[in-house]
């Protein structure tokens, strides 16, 4: 793999709180996004600062780590992992061998946190390209600082190549397991070299503290803090990344439209700040091919749901109409070998009795079940979900629907089961932190799919193999 330089990290003497700098910095990393054989999306932010706050407050020895003494009033520019945005320009090179793209300059600016998403199409399948960011604080600037990364493009829809990739789910700042980098599991999936990553939700949480995100400045302050440590900042540079959202990247816990500000934060702030801090298009709801043998859909759980205490019934949705009708066609029209669904939440389960706002549990059991019903009906299609803190594998009972729950980023974070309790349809239970990775292969020309769950430092616990039917 080949790691991006961040370029210029020496900070000035005195910097604003935010806005106009001398010198601006990729301290929030970016993302490389939505990418299709011929497009992609790359997110970034300029910063006033080359460097996070340092982490200076101590943790409880509880699950999820919470803060100590945490003064929830503090500027949110003196807090903890704090990266204050910068004022200036942005560019995007993409270079393949003597070829290079150029974006135009794009403006940061205060209004939008100081994010720039920048658009590429034209590009070749299966093709390695080099990534260069370039920032400066003004046009006439000769100072640029640089940021660099590296992806490959999927191949051709009727191309057959292997693709290897990871997914993970849930991830609170304060839960890190690694004090100076952030989380052991970014380091150990970058070690296996995916093709692209799909993070399923939970990517930060507004309602735990340090500090709560009761306010515009602070749910921003969460992405920052998330985006600069070094862990996902390294990883990312050069692993494309497919984002899904879930209740506490939006609000709060189970959140649906219906559901309270939390504070003087409301759905629709979440829903802007989620546009903010991740490139996709208009849709929240997408599907993307790599080849001949995958296909992947990530679906949209909270914005179009049914108030979660709604009664079951035939009008009770986590999807919607429009989505569902969307994702019955384009999984019928699809040729691909393997079909994969991400879901933030869980669809086949088991989950626990006093949960409501996911297709595992009897408040939306009328739509689960068709859900499941839909997908048992083709061949060679699995599930993959976030949200639950442990891993799992499980197979329904009725439709024989296979469901993969990768478990939280860091086993600071795991809660929520009782490992005894391994039900019947578990094929692979483990309270533990990690990743689940991925593998799509010809084995002696026959289309297999390999799902391995790993610990935090990369070890091998759980293994399930399938030929194509």
């Amino acid at each position: 793999m080949v790691w991006g330089m961040l370029v210029g990290i020496t900070l000035s003497a005195v910097l604003p709180a935010t806005g106009y700098a001398q010198s601006v910095y990729f301290t929030t990393g970016l993302k490389i996004a939505e990418l299709t054989p011929t497009e992609v999306r790359v997110w970034t932010r300029l910063n006033a600062q080359a460097q996070p706050n340092p982490i200076t407050h101590e943790r409880r020895k509880k699950i999820f780590r919470h803060p100590l003494h945490f003064d929830e009033h503090m500027p949110v520019d003196s807090m903890d992992g704090a990266v204050r945005g910068a004022e200036g320009y942005v560019r995007g090179v993409l270079i393949d061998g003597d070829q290079r793209k150029k974006s135009r300059w794009y403006r940061a600016r205060e209004k939008g946190d100081f994010s720039v998403q920048i658009a590429f199409s034209g590009l070749a399948a299966n093709t390695h390209y080099r990534l260069v960011l370039e920032g400066k604080a003004s046009r006439g600037s000769a100072s640029i600082t640089q940021m660099e990364g590296s992806f490959r493009t999927p191949p051709a829809h009727d191309a057959i190549e292997p693709v290897r990739f990871t997914t993970s789910t849930c991830q609170y700042f304060w839960s890190f397991d690694d004090p100076e980098v952030g989380f052991k599991t970014y380091a150990s999936m970058a070690v296996l070299k995916p093709d692209f990553f799909v993070q399923t939700g939970d990517y930060v949480y507004y309602d735990k503290p340090g500090p709560f995100a009761t306010t515009l400045a602070k749910a921003r302050h969460k992405w920052h803090a998330m985006n600069s440590r070094p862990s996902l900042r390294d990883f990312l540079r050069n692993t494309p990344i497919y984002m899904v959202k879930d209740d506490h990247d939006l609000l709060s816990d189970d959140a649906d439209p219906t559901t309270e500000d939390y504070g003087q934060l409301s759905f629709e702030d979440g829903l802007q700040l989620w546009r903010e801090n991740v490139a996709i298009g208009k849709t929240p709801y997408r599907t993307f091919r790599w080849g001949q043998d995958l296909q992947i859909w990530l679906v949209e759980g909270r914005e179009f749901r049914t108030a979660n205490d709604a009664p079951n019934g035939a009008d009770k949705s986590i999807w919607g109409d429009k989505q569902k009708a969307w994702f019955q066609k384009t999984l019928r029209q699809s040729d691909a070998t393997f079909k994969i669904l991400f879901s933030a939440t869980p669809i086949v389960g088991p989950d626990r009795a006093n949960k409501t706002d996911n297709h595992a549990n009897q408040a939306f059991a009328t739509e689960g079940q068709w859900v499941r019903e839909l997908l048992a009906d083709g061949k060679n299609t699995f599930i993959v979900n976030g949200d639950r803190h442990w891993q799992y594998v499980s197979e329904d009972p009725e439709t024989s629907l296979i469901e993969f729950g990768s478990g939280p980023v860091s086993n600071e974070h795991v809660q929520g089961w009782n490992p005894n309790n391994q039900r019947p349809e578990h094929r692979y239970l483990n309270l533990i932190g990690g990743f689940l990775g991925i593998d799509v292969f010809r084995q002696n020309e026959q289309p297999t799919i390999r799902f391995t769950h790993y610990g935090v430092q990369r070890d091998s616990l759980h293994t399930e193999e399938f030929s194509a039917q």
